[in-house]
C-alpha cells in the first residue's frame, strides 16, 4: 500500500483530516516524565489517546536530532510504536530534505528505511533532477514546500517568474514534471488561506496538500479547509502540534491531548463538504 493509498484509509477509517505533530521537546514535556524514556513514554500517550481521530503522525526531525544519538534513537522508538499501536496510520517526516543525487540516498536510507516512514517533507530549490531519488520511490509521499506558513514565507515565494509568484511556478512544475508516479503533494500554510485556494486551482483536485499553520500560527480553519479540500471534502492533511501535544502539562496532558484532537477533528469536519 502507497502512501495516498494509506492516507485515503485513514482519513475514511477515522473521518478525520487532522495530523498531529509530534514535535515533542524534552524541555516542554509534563514535570513527572523524567528520565532516559520520558519522550517515547510522552509521545505514546499522545498516540494512544489520539490514534482513533487522525490520519497521520508527524514528527519533526529537528526536535530529535537536537538531541544527538539518544534523541534519533528516541524518534526511532516513536515511529516503531506507531507502526506497532496504529498501523494504519501513516507516518510523515517533517525534515525537509534535499541535496544533490547521491546525498539524497542517505537521507531516503534515514527516513524510509531505518525510520520506515510513509513520507518524507523536501524543498524544491535544487530542481527535479536532484530529487529523482526521492521522486522514484512510488510507495512513498513525496511532499514538496510550495507556500509556507511562516511569516516570512513571500520574501522568496512571492517572486515574479515570468508573471507568476515562485510558489505557483513551484505547484505546476510539480503537477506537470514532478508527478509522474503519482507520489507528490505540497506543503501549504494554513496562514495564507487564498494562496491555498490559488494552489488548488492551479494543480486540480488530486493533489494531497500537508497544511501547516492551524492552531499555534493562528490560521482559520474554515478558510482553510473550505479553500483546500477537493470536491469530495479530502484532498488535505491539517497539522496541528503544539494545541494538541501541550495541551496540558499535568499527568492529564494524554487526556487533553484527545480533547484537543476530537475538537479540532470536529470542526474540521464541519466545513469539509
Amino acid at each position: 500500500m502507497n502512501f495516498r493509498e494509506k492516507i485515503a484509509r485513514a482519513v475514511k477509517q477515522n473521518n478525520s483530516l487532522v495530523c498531529v505533530g509530534l514535535d515533542s521537546d524534552p524541555e516542554k514535556l509534563p514535570k513527572h516524565l523524567r528520565g532516559p524514556q520520558a519522550r517515547v513514554e510522552f509521545n505514546a500517550a499522545i498516540i494512544d489517546a489520539t490514534k482513533d481521530l487522525v490520519c497521520a503522525y508527524k514528527p519533526n526531525s529537528a526536535f530529535y536530532e537536537a538531541t544527538g544519538a539518544e534523541g534519533l534513537h528516541e524518534l526511532k522508538q516513536t515511529c516503531d510504536y506507531i507502526h506497532r499501536i496504529a498501523p494504519n496510520v501513516p507516518i510523515i517526516l517533517d525534515a525537509k530534505r534535499a541535496d544533490i543525487g547521491t546525498t539524497n540516498l542517505g537521507y531516503i536510507e534515514y527516513a524510509f528505511e531505518y525510520l520506515q516512514v510513509d513520507a518524507i517533507t523536501i524543498h524544491p530549490y535544487m530542481g527535479r533532477e536532484s530529487l529523482k531519488p526521492f521522486l522514484d520511490r512510488t510507495d512513498k509521499g513525496i511532499i514538496v514546500l510550495c507556500r509556507t506558513s511562516n511569516p516570512g514565507a513571500g520574501e522568496f515565494q512571492d517572486l515574479r517568474v515570468n508573471g507568476k509568484r515562485l510558489y505557483q511556478v513551484v505547484a505546476e512544475k510539480v503537477r506537470d514534471e514532478w508527478n509522474g508516479n503519482n507520489n507528490c503533494a505540497l506543503v501549504a500554510g494554513g496562514t495564507y488561506p487564498q494562496e491555498i485556494a490559488e494552489i488548488r486551482e492551479l494543480v486540480g483536485e488530486d493533489m494531497l496538500f500537508l497544511v501547516p499553520g492551524i492552531g499555534a500560527q493562528g490560521g482559520n480553519i474554515e478558510q482553510t479547509v473550505k479553500a483546500g479540500c477537493n470536491s469530495k471534502g479530502q484532498g488535505i492533511i491539517i497539522n496541528s502540534a503544539r494545541n494538541i501535544i501541550y495541551a496540558s502539562s499535568d499527568k492529564d496532558f494524554a487526556k487533553n491531548a484527545r480533547k484537543e484532537t476530537q475538537t479540532l477533528r470536529n470542526t474540521i469536519n464541519l466545513y469539509r463538504n
